[in-house]
């Protein structure tokens, strides 16, 4: 029976993931105009470009505020100048289950000071309870944020979970994972970071 449904788990997975893979992606463009002759005005410190906020590697990370299972607001930006591991994940995700006894020896054993911060779609939970229970399942100790309607996973396009991005202490994206990361390839993502 169980491996019954691991076979239907699995064969979903990789259903969504061919769908996801072979459906156009929605591009997001804004398109600046700039006027010529404001432009000829413009001093030379006035036409630094500004930051890109986005989703690419070297982007500035979209901010976000959630509130924590402890009922604490946490917002990314006020994290500015610490790195920071962002993963999406629920409880009823394998892979993230899988990952996360990783991300918690991680967070003990910091030989490198980051944050994590564990986006729980909470939306797609059966109730709060299990979020609990899986927490202490896990021994975790690292923030868990509660994305009530998932509007920050919607925010950072997260179609699959677990999903993760690794912010360097300017607040830009230095990695993305999407799909399930190990021990050593989080430690080593970590470390390139500056």
């Amino acid at each position: 029976m169980k491996k019954w449904i691991l076979g239907v788990i699995i064969a979903a997975m990789i259903g969504w993931a061919a769908y996801d893979f072979l459906s156009p992606a929605e591009e997001i463009a804004q398109e600046t105009t700039i006027d010529v002759s404001q432009e000829e005005n413009q001093s030379a410190t006035e036409s630094v470009p500004a930051e890109t906020t986005g989703l690419a590697v070297g982007d500035i990370a979209p901010d976000f505020e959630l509130a924590t299972m402890d009922g604490e607001t946490i917002r990314l930006s006020e994290l500015r100048g610490q790195r920071v591991f962002v993963n999406f994940w629920a409880t009823w995700c394998p892979p993230c289950r899988a990952e996360m006894p990783d991300m918690q020896q991680l967070y003990e054993e910091q030989d490198i000071p980051f944050e994590i911060l564990a986006v729980n779609l909470t939306e797609s939970e059966q109730n709060e309870q299990n979020i609990a229970s899986f927490v202490e399942d896990f021994n975790l100790s690292f923030p868990i944020l509660l994305d009530m309607d998932s509007t920050i996973a919607e925010k950072y396009q997260v179609k699959a979970v677990p999903a993760s991005y690794m912010i360097d202490t300017e607040g830009r994206i230095a990695f993305v994972a999407p799909g399930a990361m190990h021990y050593d390839m989080m430690a080593q993502e970590i470390k390139k970071m500056n």
